[in-house]
């Protein structure tokens, strides 16, 4: 079914929070393209920091990709053609942020008795399979980057002389050279940057690696020849040089988590201006992008969302446990993405609830041809939407809207489907396509058939219509024996669930 154009309403300029001004900021896009030319419409250009894949990623790991989606999905609304990078890290990326010490992937190929290219491709199919799980929509172009070495090392030569200099473990970047190294990070003003272990005859303490030399004696399984001898690029490195050749400088907005805010992109920003020429960063652009976006940590007061505690809290152990995937994304969308979001099992099973009273009250319209909403009240709502989606990505509030639109009567079904069809666009929720028994998922510990629980159920509404209640109570019991809570008039209409 083809939905009806969904409704532009753009009466709201969008303000998005710049971490490097600490402001709220109109966005404005580099690209304007041309007015009234709906061929060259205004674009936006976002890099995303990606996963490092040596390892499975937590579910605080992609928070940051809900948010990216998210602001990706609201451009798009707001009629931005997006040109979204998400890099796939698998190169360069220590066990710390430090400048010395075992890369990553080399240290879990080790562990695990396999190459390091095998390590990246398992865990990079893990991670884009739990994006496809929360409805994360894939990025205009996936950099990888060890695809982008050679540029790397055509990057660090262009700003060595100025910028760099040579130790016997590698190439490090002098933060002197540039202005406000730190910035972002508030180094100087704040609490100060936190650093890590020295490397003999840095200058700085703050100085890093762009190019790191694999010490005598040792053969890397990632390693290239450089000027500076052979080794592999400093992690930094290689976000300022993808997102330079796929987006240009400066570019629109630059993500990322809140650790980054740190280390990570301070890093970046000091090679982008270093690239550039780039002077002061009271001029935002010398950054290498307009505008630097982060989330707030996912924080689990049980102490299972690091991956060094062993079991740790990923997508994966969520479906396991009963819970469906989008319910971790209403979760998240019932916090702005710069606030702390905590996690709970009691929190994820309301965000459940709520997804499903969304899919049932849009149930009688998913099936009907869609029409320009032109309903004052629809239209309202919209407006609200837009309002609440253009102050900083307002999801919290923007999801009671759609709750508002979706729990509406007496209105005309065309026009509800392409307003619920318009807000869900934007946050992803899949509420018009994703089938409502899809939403009860399997705990993988439970061992009796769906199959079963219909028939027993069948068996114990026959006995409780013929008043039989001893057999009724009887086969209730036989069920939660099993495993299965029997939920008597309940207002969802789910019937049943099984204990997680």
């Amino acid at each position: 079914m083809t939905d009806a154009p969904a409704p532009r309403i753009s009466a709201s300029p969008l303000k998005l929070f710049n971490s490097l001004t600490r402001s709220l900021e109109i966005f404005e896009p580099v690209h304007p393209g041309v007015p009234g030319d709906p061929a060259q419409p205004p674009e936006a250009r976002v890099y995303s920091c990606g996963p490092t894949v040596y390892n499975y990623q937590h579910i605080g790991n992609m928070r940051a990709y809900v948010f990216a989606d998210t602001l990706g999905r609201t451009l798009s609304f707001k009629g931005y053609a997006l040109r979204h990078i998400i890099n796939i890290t698998d190169v360069g990326h220590l066990t710390s942020d430090a400048d010395a010490g075992d890369d990553k992937m080399e240290k879990a190929a080790a562990q695990q008795g396999k190459t390091a290219w095998d390590i990246a491709a398992f865990y990079t199919a893990e991670f884009k399979r739990d994006l496809d799980w929360l409805n994360v929509r894939g990025p205009a172009k996936w950099t990888v980057a060890t695809d982008y070495v050679p540029r790397m090392i055509e990057f660090a030569k262009r700003i060595a002389d100025k910028h760099c200099y040579e130790l016997d473990s590698g190439l490090y970047f002098d933060v002197s050279t540039v202005a406000d190294y730190g910035r972002l990070a508030r180094a100087v003003t704040d609490e100060g940057e936190g650093r890590i272990e020295e490397v003999d005859g840095k200058r700085h303490a703050a100085d890093f690696a762009i190019w790191r030399k694999t010490p005598l004696g040792e053969t890397r399984q990632m390693e290239w020849d450089s000027p500076w001898g052979r080794g592999a690029p400093g992690w930094h490195l290689e976000c300022s040089v993808m997102g330079e050749a796929e987006l240009g400088m400066p570019f629109d907005i630059h993500t990322g988590g809140i650790d980054h805010r740190e280390i990570h992109h301070p890093n970046e920003i000091a090679q982008n201006q270093a690239y550039r020429d780039c002077g002061s960063l009271d001029c935002a652009e010398h950054s290498g992008a307009r505008l630097w976006m982060h989330n707030n940590f996912l924080i689990d007061r049980g102490g299972k969302m690091s991956k060094s505690a062993g079991e740790f809290l990923r997508l994966q152990l969520l479906v396991d446990r009963g819970y469906h995937p989008l319910a971790y994304r209403v979760m998240c969308l019932q916090a702005h993405y710069r606030s702390e979001l905590e996690f709970s099992w009691a929190g994820l099973g309301a965000a459940l609830t709520r997804l499903k009273r969304l899919v049932m009250a849009a149930a009688p319209v998913r099936d009907v041809e869609a029409t320009e909403p032109s309903d004052r009240r629809l239209a309202d709502l919209l407006a609200k939407f837009d309002a609440a989606m253009s102050d900083d990505l307002n999801t919290a509030v923007a999801l009671t809207l759609l709750e508002e639109a979706a729990a509406l009567k007496k209105i005309d079904a065309g026009q509800k489907r392409a307003a619920l069809a318009a807000m869900d666009a934007v946050l992803g929720l899949e509420l018009l396509t994703v089938d409502r028994t899809a939403l009860r998922v399997r705990p993988k510990a439970a061992t009796i058939a769906e199959d079963e629980i219909e028939a027993i159920l069948v068996r114990r509404k026959d006995a409780r219509a013929a008043k039989d209640f001893a057999a009724s109570d009887a086969l209730r019991d036989e069920l939660i024996a099993a495993g299965v809570e029997v939920m008597d008039g309940d207002p969802l209409g789910w019937e049943w669930r099984l204990d997680n």
